[in-house]
């Protein structure tokens, strides 16, 4: 009898296998940070430290540290 967690490996892998190379790494780059996300939401951070990166960020943004649309397309095209 199959499972239902069998039954989408099955469904997973059908689909994987039609995908060409560039899409392949598109998927694996959204599974890999499903996972990182999935162990980042077990840390939280104190609101003193959501505070801090929220003003670094700013202050960031004010110095013109910042990086294009464009920019940011040609850094994901590099994973």
């Amino acid at each position: 009898m199959y499972t239902m967690a069998s039954v989408l490996d099955k469904e997973l892998n059908k689909y994987l296998k039609q995908l060409n190379e560039m899409e392949k790494k598109s998927v694996l780059l959204m599974l890999k940070s499903f996972l990182k996300g999935r162990n980042e939401e077990s840390k939280s951070i104190s609101i003193e430290d959501y505070n801090r990166e929220i003003e670094e960020a700013m202050a960031e943004v004010e110095r013109g540290e910042v990086s294009t649309h464009e920019q940011v397309v040609d850094m994901s095209k590099r994973w």
